[in-house]
């Protein structure tokens, strides 16, 4: 995906424009071609044979082949009109090599015989070696033993490119109608849908077959005032998850009530616009706040873009070594703090850990893109930092004898590099509810929803905001509040944080267009949390000038 792309995508995902123009990335195909074409895995085998062949012939000590097929549908609504359907199918190989001691890339779109593959193996090998001509020092990959045939399958119910394109539109445009009979003036809706069929081969001796669902349905809500001519909106509380079209039809027993409906394993878009269309017209009328230092109250549904922010990025190794910058800029969390053992990252009840083994989320796989077995590991315990997200040639910088398995490519043409796992808090030990968690809050504020955000370059100073704001007075909610934002670093912020709710309300956020590199490529990432409390946080009013 180009970068101006990939920004148009993103903001579109974020629900800001929505617009029907969305960029077509692989070729277009119709929707029942989508789920034919299907490459035999003892096909994927020889095609790969071929290429560790030639590339090891070549003088190659290292090498992965990654056969790839990536569909895409995305369906987009605007009130009562359809205003794009796109289905979209790429494929090709990619081999990445290590030859006198450097990396090489090369890849070939629709390859149909050894001889393909084993041409781009033999290209990637001689970039390899030119190269190595500038090279300051050598590889030095962690290692790691082949694991022979194996492969993994999201454990989806319902593979929602099976699902009819018109009960797809029906479902949006019925969301679209409820929305406009309950307050809102103007209403898009989309719903987004991938599937990753993933070959992946190693002079390792792995031999790796992975099929990969992930699902997002969204919308965007605007009521207006007629007589000031003002607007609110607010956006789907959905989150983007590795599910198949189950998602979209929810069991009751699944839900938590609350001030807004949450939803652990099912998503009800229907009844999640209503409420939306109603709080968007109740926006209008909502107090503006007064600035100034609040307990804030923050659901998972906006706790995770803080985390995404403030924890996933800022502890990506290559960002901490200075080796990456692009999109989220470098770390704060240098390895000096790490090396130190003692860096207070939060208090005692932050506990932030990297995953990519959870069921239902965006970075579950069963193996990377460097053939590495996926898990769980601490990042910071106890509110002290104590490891980072680390890749095979990166691992023996920080003592690690093997690597995290959070190495991955946005399709079989880029090179896999390290990307963000699944960054959660985890849940209090002790049984507290939101309820509970708001009795002895004297002046606060519960935040839904995520918004619009701003962090420096070190993933340090930042600034949030949100979809709906609670005026809290002791130990009650008594409104809503709007113009909300707040500020404070890293390590203020969660050193703030004084109580988080126990695994009833632990819930999954995430991106679904996270962005990174040059060329730049995006990933979809999860971030669970429960409901958590930070003290003394300073809020601005967003709608006043300074």
């Amino acid at each position: 995906m180009k970068r101006r792309d990939f920004i148009q995508m993103s903001g579109l995902g974020m629900g800001a424009l929505m617009l029907p123009n969305i960029p077509i990335v692989g070729r277009p195909v119709s929707a029942e071609a989508l789920m034919d074409g299907y490459v035999d895995v003892a096909v994927k085998k020889r095609l790969a044979d071929a290429a560790l062949n030639a590339a090891k012939a070549k003088g190659a000590t290292y090498t992965d082949v990654r056969i790839g097929r990536y569909l895409n549908q995305y369906v987009v609504t605007r009130e009562d009109k359809v205003q794009n359907i796109v289905n979209t199918e790429s494929y090709g190989v990619g081999v990445r090599v290590i030859a006198n001691g450097c990396w090489g890339f090369a890849a070939v779109v629709d390859a149909k015989s050894e001889a393909d593959t084993a041409r781009a193996a033999e290209e990637a090998v001689a970039i390899a070696k030119a190269n190595a001509k500038l090279m300051t020092q050598p590889v030095q990959l962690a290692p790691q033993n082949g694991y022979g045939e194996v492969s993994w399958k999201a454990p989806i119910q319902k593979n929602a490119f099976e699902v009819p394109i018109k009960e797809k539109v029906d479902l949006l445009l019925g969301v679209n109608d409820a929305a406009m009979k309950n307050g809102a003036n103007y209403v898009n809706s989309v719903l987004f849908l991938v599937n990753e069929q993933k070959y992946f081969a190693s002079s390792d001796g792995s031999y790796i077959d992975q099929d990969v669902h992930r699902i997002w349905p969204i919308f965007n809500v605007t009521a207006i005032d007629p007589k000031s001519g003002k607007f609110e909106t607010r956006r789907t509380l959905s989150a983007p998850m590795g599910m198949g079209y189950e998602y979209l039809q929810t069991n009751p027993s699944d839900k938590i009530t609350g001030i807004t409906t949450r939803y652990n394993k099912g998503y009800d878009m229907l009844e999640d616009v209503i409420a939306a269309s109603k709080q968007a017209k109740e926006k209008l009328t909502a107090k503006s706040v007064e600035a100034g230092k609040y307990d804030l109250v923050l659901d998972p549904s906006h706790l995770w873009l803080t985390i995404h922010e403030s924890v996933g990025h800022p502890l990506e190794l290559d960002r901490v070594l200075g080796y990456e910058a692009n999109f989220a800029g470098t770390s704060f969390a240098t390895l000096d703090k790490w090396q130190s053992k003692n860096f207070n990252y939060g208090s005692k009840q932050v506990n932030l850990f990297a995953d990519k083994t959870q069921v239902g989320s965006l970075g579950a796989v069963g193996w990377d893109d460097e053939g590495v077995k996926t898990k769980q590991w601490d990042l910071v315990k106890e509110g002290t930092l104590v490891n980072y997200q680390a890749i095979r040639d990166q691992a023996h910088i920080i003592g690690e004898k093997e690597s995290h398995g959070c190495c991955y490519a946005d399709s079989w043409s880029s090179v896999q590099f390290q990307r963000m796992a699944n960054v959660s808090l985890a849940p209090g030990k002790e049984a507290l509810s939101v309820d509970e968690m708001i009795k002895d809050v004297k002046k606060g504020i519960y935040i839904v929803g995520d918004g619009s955000f701003s962090i420096d370059q070190q993933r340090y100073n930042f600034q949030f905001g949100g979809q709906l704001y609670y005026e809290i007075k002791d130990g009650k909610i008594v409104g809503m509040l709007k113009d909300v934002a707040y500020q404070s670093n890293t390590q203020e912020f969660w050193n703030s944080c004084v109580k988080v709710c126990d695994d009833r309300d632990y819930r999954l956020g995430g991106s679904f267009f996270d962005g990174k590199g040059q060329p730049s490529q995006s990933s979809a990432v999860s971030h669970g949390s429960s409901t958590a409390r930070f003290n003394g946080v300073n809020v601005i009013n967003t709608a006043r000038k300074i």
